[in-house]
Parts: structure tokens; C-alpha cells; sequence
């Protein structure tokens, strides 16, 4: 039988070199960058120029209206000795721990009870959410009403059981019961929709494993559960730790009506004066704009040696 020839394959085309282009400047970008450049006016504007502007001011004396005298380190020295600036930080610290730990614990229960629920779930992580979108200054005016002395609901509680009442708004420990307690039922859906998200990305395999191997509730949580959610858990610790820290609107509305020298004084004995409330009280009410640009710039300095610490605990207990 005979064969075919053989047909030669046509030798491939050699390719030509592409043709040289030059190299686009930036400016030929110009229109991107003009599509762009809103975010980066305002941001320069109302972000980078107050900051360094503030960072200038605490090295000045000034009133707002007078001539500025320079005061070099001298305000930073009296910062580290002013008893109302640490009393402030002391006042702040209790009310974030009072607040922030219930809260991420409440956060954690209500988000795994979110991921279990097989009927009405967007229902509920829309009630859970709702009090991080209502207004703050309403919820503090509400909870003013709960925490009442006389016709508080709260109280109201207290002598159905047979005790006694307790004045809330006008007692140091109260107050600062009060505040976190709006603090705690403000943030812990918001936590706890963050909690689910990071519920869901967890592999249901893991968990069937677990039920086949034995496990309970309690272990898969604690097995299972919460070693994988420690990113998450670290995130919302070190957020809670920088809005908690930065508390204003909650103690200040919240205790205005019983305030004894202004709307920032935090109420009787100052019990409810946190850092941001003194940074407003020496800048507003005493008119002293260089000292709060000083204080200001501690508070940032506290916020973040505290969220280091927290992002270091957990990041420690994750590697044990």
C-alpha cells in the first residue's frame, strides 16, 4: 500500500520586534489623577492640615483670638503632671473595661446565635444592628430617663425586688455603670455582625467532625470556635479600644443635666469625665486651644499604647 508524501510544514514567520513606544510621563495621566483628586483635597484639607496644624498649636500658648506665644515643651510637662488629665484617663479606662468586655462576650453569644437561627435571620441582624445606627445623642437622652433616680426605670426594677434605690447619675461608680451599659447596648450588634461574618467562613466540615468525634457545644465552641475566630476577635478588641477610649457624645449628653460647672465637666465629682470631655473642657470652656492641642495629642498617644497592648495579648495567647 502505498504512502503519501510527506508535505513539509511551511517555515513559521519570524515575528517582527514591536515597534518602540515611549514611555507616558506622568502628566499624560492628568485626567485620572483630576478623577481622583477630590479625595485627596478633602483629605488634605480636613485631615492632614488640622493634624499638623494641632501638632503646631501644642507648642503655642493661644486663646483663639490673640497673638500666639510660644511655649516650646512646657505644656507637655504639665500634661504629665496635671491630676485632672490622668483622673480623666483613670475615669476612661474603668468605663471602657465595664463596657468592652460585656459587650465583645454579648457580641460573641448573640452571633452564634445568629448563625444557628434557620428562620427570620435578616429580621434579627437588623434589631441587633439598629442601635449602632440610632443617634447617640437620643439613646444617651433615653438611657438618662432609665438610669433616672426617681422615676427610672431601672430603680423602678430595684424596688420591685425589695431593694433600694440607687442615684445612677450622681454617684461615681453609678455613673460610670450607666455610661457603659449605653455603650454596651449600642456596639454589641454591631460586633456581633462582624462576630457572624467571620462565624460563616468557618467550614462546616470542622464541626461535623467534631459531633462525630463526641464534642459538645461547649468544646466545639471553645476547641473550634474561638481559635479561628481570633482575627476577628482582634479586630473588634482593638476597635472597641479605639472608639471606647474616644467616648464623648454618651457621657456628655448623658450627664449635661447634672453637670455642676459645664456640659463637659462629666457630672458630680467628675466622675464621668473622659479624656475626649477634658480635651472639650480646656479648649472650649477655658479657652485654652494650645494645652488642648496637647491633650489631644496624649490621648492619642494613650489610644495607641492600649490597642499595642490588646493586639499583643490576643496575638500572645493565639501563639500559645
Amino acid at each position: 500500500m502505498a504512502t503519501a508524501p510527506l508535505v513539509e510544514r511551511p517555515p513559521a514567520p519570524v515575528a517582527e520586534p514591536p515597534a518602540y513606544r515611549p514611555k507616558k510621563g506622568v502628566l499624560s495621566y492628568w485626567r485620572l489623577y483630576a478623577a481622583i483628586s477630590p479625595f485627596y483635597l478633602l483629605f488634605l484639607a480636613f485631615g492632614l492640615i488640622p493634624v499638623g496644624f494641632s501638632l503646631y498649636l501644642s507648642f503655642h500658648r493661644w486663646d483663639g483670638l490673640g497673638s500666639m506665644e510660644y511655649a516650646g515643651l512646657s505644656q507637655y510637662r504639665y500634661l504629665l503632671t496635671d491630676t485632672d488629665f490622668w483622673s480623666s484617663i483613670g475615669n476612661t479606662l474603668i468605663i471602657w473595661a465595664l463596657a468592652t468586655f460585656p459587650m465583645i462576650f454579648l457580641a460573641m453569644i448573640t452571633a452564634v446565635m445568629l448563625n444557628s437561627a434557620v428562620r427570620f435571620k435578616n429580621v434579627y441582624r437588623f434589631a441587633y444592628f439598629l442601635p449602632n445606627v440610632t443617634s447617640v445623642v437620643a439613646v444617651a437622652i433615653i438611657f438618662g430617663s432609665v438610669f433616672s433616680t426617681n422615676f427610672g426605670l431601672v430603680n423602678a426594677l430595684l424596688q420591685a425586688v425589695g431593694l433600694d434605690q440607687i442615684a445612677w447619675l450622681n454617684t461615681p461608680w453609678g455613673i460610670k455603670v450607666a455610661i457603659a451599659t449605653l455603650m454596651t447596648w449600642q456596639w454589641t450588634g454591631y460586633n456581633a455582625i462582624i462576630f457572624l461574618a467571620g462565624l460563616q467562613t468557618i467550614p462546616g466540615e470542622l464541626y461535623e467532625a467534631a459531633r462525630m468525634d463526641g464534642a459538645g457545644p461547649v468544646q466545639t465552641f471553645f476547641r473550634i470556635t474561638l481559635p479561628l475566630m481570633r482575627p476577628v476577635l482582634l479586630f473588634v478588641l482593638v476597635i472597641s479600644t479605639v472608639t471606647g477610649l474616644q467616648s464623648f457624645s454618651e457621657p456628655q449628653v448623658l450627664l449635661q443635666s447634672t453637670a455642676n460647672e459645664s456640659t463637659f465637666s462629666g457630672g458630680p465629682d467628675h466622675a464621668g469625665r473622659t479624656m475626649v470631655l477634658y480635651f472639650f473642657q480646656q479648649t472650649f470652656d477655658n479657652n485654652d486651644f494650645g494645652y488642648g492641642a496637647a491633650v489631644a495629642w496624649g490621648i492619642f498617644l494613650v489610644v495607641v499604647i492600649f490597642s499595642i497592648i490588646n493586639w499583643r495579648l490576643v496575638q500572645r495567647r493565639g501563639e500559645d
